[in-house]
C-alpha cells in the first residue's frame, strides 16, 4: 500500500458560518468519516485543520502575507491515508464532509523518493 495525501479545499469567504450545534455535528461527521477509514487500517495521519492566515516565502527571501484567501479554493486541512491505488484513495475521499459544503478533496500520492 502507498500513502496518499488528501488535501481539503474550500472558499473561506463563502464557508457557512455555523452555530455551536452545527459545529459539533460537523466535527462528528469528520470524526465518523476518519474513524471509518481508521477501522479499515488505512489512516496514516488524521491530519489537522489549517488556520486561514500564514506567510509565503519566495526566492530572494521575499516574504508575503498568505495564503491568498481571495483565491477561491484555500487549503483548509489535510489527512494521509493508505491505499493500493489512486482510485482506491479517491474512493476513501468520497465520503469527506468538505464535499457537503461545496469544497473538494485533492488526492496526491506521496513519493517515497
Amino acid at each position: 500500500m502507498n500513502d496518499f495525501l488528501l488535501i481539503f479545499r474550500t472558499d473561506y469567504n463563502t464557508m457557512p458560518k455555523a452555530s455551536p450545534e452545527e459545529m459539533q455535528a460537523s466535527t462528528k461527521r469528520w470524526m465518523d468519516w476518519l474513524g471509518g477509514i481508521a477501522a479499515q487500517n488505512k489512516l496514516t495521519d488524521r491530519g489537522n485543520r489549517l488556520v486561514p492566515t500564514g506567510k509565503v516565502l519566495k526566492p530572494g527571501n521575499v516574504i508575503a502575507d498568505g495564503p491568498y484567501t481571495e483565491i477561491k479554493e484555500s487549503i483548509v486541512g489535510y489527512s494521509i491515508v493508505k491505499a493500493d491505488s489512486i482510485e482506491d484513495a479517491t474512493e476513501l475521499a468520497n465520503g469527506c464532509p468538505i464535499l457537503r459544503i461545496g469544497g473538494n478533496v485533492e488526492i496526491r500520492e506521496i513519493s517515497i523518493l
